[in-house]
């Protein structure tokens, strides 16, 4: 190896696979259920200044919960009902079946 040459540990020469977003894009503000967890927490006297960290999950982009589970559960649903009939179809059709001599 030269000296010319730059070594990057697992990198392979590449940067992040990813980019980090900037904290001050996300904002309670518009988010009612944020809004109010920061009203409660007021009339306690209590503040959290993390509180900002949880703006993403209520983003339009990231789903409800029942969107996420429902992508999470069922994600791979169709594929996997796809071919379960098609499996079923040429095994029918090819005559196999199920039928065993039994000893």
């Amino acid at each position: 190896m030269t000296g010319s040459e730059k070594t990057d540990m697992g990198g392979h020469g590449h940067g992040p696979p990813y980019t980090i977003p900037d904290y001050k894009q996300f904002k309670i503000e518009g988010i009612p259920q944020l809004e109010e967890l920061e009203k409660a927490l007021a009339k306690k006297g209590l503040r959290d200044p993390w509180i900002r960290n949880e703006a993403w999950r209520y983003h339009p982009g990231f789903g409800t919960r029942l969107l996420r589970a429902r992508k999470l559960f069922f994600r791979g649903f169709p594929l996997g009902l796809g071919l379960t009939i098609a499996t079923v179809a040429i095994t029918k059709l090819t005559g196999g079946d199920d039928e065993h001599e039994h000893h």
